[in-house]
């Protein structure tokens, strides 16, 4: 028998497929919970009251209790409940309910329940305001004043901060400005009036809504707002003026426009810079070929961004390109043992390309069997299978928060075993979040699965169309779900939109179809990622213009042929630059595993022609 059948075979027994009315329970919990409605919900508990995922309709239970002030459901179910993500959501929502009330004491016990490193933002921000408010010495997290739009916690964090003297007035006043720029400007008078700064960010005529309202005309009119900034230079103070340079440079670094970008940036404080201003800087440096800049602007920018694989790889080609060759390959060097967009670009630079590596970790059967007998596994197969069946992606959510929870701490072995279980019973977006998570050994097979096969082979044959580009672009869209579904309503393994997809079923003459049908929904999206490159000319434009339309690739070119890593490292919509970059580097790891297409990252990113 061979080892996969042997697999499922093994698997199949573990998680007896549910009755379909524990999964209309658990349907009705979820609604009832989100439409308040208690009566339902409590109908629901006694229902499933035996049922494996009954702590599902007494976790949503508990959660609506919460939001009308009663956390009795909420320490019941704790107090019954062993760890598991439900205990850790639950208790998250209940010490942000006690954040808001200002109960510190009830908040010190509880926060213990959730380990640090899990803890989301605003209860992460609500921690270091406890230990304010016990007037111990805490200090925000330094990126909570580089992000504009906050949870409350941590709003209320840094405005506590700010009246103990924990942030600068100089932090406290770039924020502020910053805040009212965007018309945050509620948020923005908390702040300033827990720092004591005066009314004038708020008082039309003064300088400070002077350089506020430059920034917002930027975004408009940038020559108009450049030469209003200019022209009150000299009624502002050093810092007024650099925010407003350094505000309109990010807008005129977005907008591509690299040229004005580079004088702007220039006239800014450094130390006043975010993260995003530093790195649209080092863009619109690479966007102008302007190698001595990027040099010293990732020289220059904060370690931990400096730290990132993005500014590690374009310092290193810029250290190649100005002759420092000892530096540039010394930092590639290190760079090349990623496994990533980066890592493959750093090893191709030094010469060589990606192929399959060599003995793959794998898991013995017995190994598989017992991830699959975890609870939080059992728990999240039960919730894959009812949301296959009932085609609710809620649920499909819910046994991911399972399989993740699961995956905490496990070492090499162990997350192989989890991704072969997964892969056996058809979860393949788990089994490459388990295979993902390997620090030591891996399995690429299992990172890179190839599942619908004779589908994406024979419409990519009829289409010609790459079929590792296909499937490097299917993964990044679904992971291989074929009921995924985008908040803005894309769909199925290539993530459709219901308006594409009828546009497509038209072309090829389906006069109907069902979007989420694995064969109707890989023909549709390979007859469409083929239409875009022929619109588009080139597998980056493509691939962008798949993710953000066709118009937006093509604008997002240069007037000279342009490095198309520049051209992936310069779109200005962080979700679209992050989508090309990872469809390209899937694509060569899959030709890598098929032994089929083009391996070499750095030859399916080309050049991009002029406009």
């Amino acid at each position: 028998m061979k080892k996969t059948l042997l697999i499922a075979t093994l698997v199949a027994g573990l998680i007896p497929y549910a009755a379909a009315d524990t999964g209309d329970e658990l349907v009705a919990a979820r609604n009832a919970w989100r439409q308040k409605d208690a009566a339902t919900l409590a109908r629901t508990v006694e229902a499933t009251r035996a049922d494996a995922l009954a702590a599902y309709p007494r976790y949503w239970q508990a959660l609506l209790a919460l939001e009308n002030g009663d956390d009795a459901p909420a320490r019941a179910f704790l107090a019954a409940e062993p760890a598991s993500t439900l205990s850790e959501r639950l208790t998250g929502e209940w010490l942000k309910r006690l954040g808001k009330d200002n109960d510190w004491a009830a908040f010190a016990r509880e926060i213990r329940r959730v380990p640090a490193d899990e803890r989301d933002t605003e209860t992460a921000c609500y921690a270091t305001l406890a230990e304010l408010k016990a007037g111990q010495k805490a200090q925000p997290d330094a990126d909570l004043l580089d992000k504009l739009k906050l949870p409350d916690g941590c709003n209320a964090l840094l405005n506590e901060a700010a009246r103990q003297g924990t942030l600068s007035a100089d932090e406290v006043r770039s924020r502020v400005r910053s805040l009212v720029a965007i018309n945050y400007v509620t948020v923005a008078r908390g702040l300033a009036a827990a720092a004591g700064l005066s009314e004038e960010f708020f008082t039309s005529g003064s300088n400070e809504a002077a350089v506020i309202g430059v920034v917002r005309q930027g975004k408009s009119d940038l020559s108009g707002a450049a030469a209003e900034l200019t022209r009150l230079a000299p009624t502002l103070t050093a810092e007024q003026a650099a925010f407003g340079w350094g505000q309109l440079a990010l807008l005129a670094a977005r907008k591509q426009d690299a040229g004005n970008a580079l004088i702007w940036f220039s006239r800014a404080l450094p130390s006043e810079l975010t993260p995003e201003q530093w790195e649209w800087w080092a863009r619109a440096a690479l966007r102008a070929e302007d190698w001595n800049t990027v040099l010293a602007v990732t020289s220059k920018m904060p370690a931990k961004l400096a730290a990132k694989g993005a500014w590690r790889y374009w310092r290193a080609r810029a250290e190649l390109a100005l002759g420092q060759r000892a530096q540039g390959q010394a930092r590639l060097v290190q760079l090349s043992s990623e496994h990533n967009y980066y890592g493959i670009l750093a090893r191709e630079a030094l010469g060589s390309s990606v192929s399959a590596p060599p003995s793959p970790l794998s898991a013995s059967d017995a190994d598989i069997a017992r991830a699959g007998a975890e609870p939080a596994i059992r728990r999240a197969s039960l919730l894959f299978d009812y949301a296959r069946e009932k085609g609710e992606p809620a649920l499909l959510e819910e046994g991911r928060r399972e399989w993740r929870w699961a995956m905490r701490g496990k070492d090499d072995k162990a997350l192989i075993a989890a991704a072969e279980y997964g892969r056996a019973r058809g979860y393949y977006d788990m089994a490459i979040y388990s295979a993902e998570r390997t620090k030591n050994q891996h399995n690429f097979g299992l990172r890179f699965l190839t599942p619908y096969r004779d589908a994406t082979r024979r419409y990519a044959a009829q289409l010609e169309v790459d079929p590792a580009w296909v499937y490097g672009l299917m993964r990044q869209e679904s992971r291989f779900v074929t009921v995924a579904r985008s908040g803005v309503g894309a769909q199925g393994l290539m993530q459709l939109m219901p308006a594409t997809a009828r546009w497509v079923a038209a072309k090829v003459g389906m006069d109907s179809f069902d979007v989420n049908d694995v064969d109707t929904n890989i023909h549709l999206g390979t007859w469409y990622l083929r239409h875009v490159l022929d619109t588009t000319g080139h597998p980056v434009l493509a691939t962008a213009g798949y993710n953000a339309g066709p118009g937006r690739a093509r604008a997002w070119r240069d007037s000279r042929p342009l490095e198309g890593a520049i051209y992936a490292e310069t779109i200005p919509f962080t979700e679209t630059r992050d989508y090309v970059q990872k469809v390209m580097a899937n694509a060569v790891e899959y030709a890598a595993q098929s032994g089929e297409g083009e391996t070499s990252l750095t030859a399916r990113m080309g050049t991009i022609a002029a406009k």
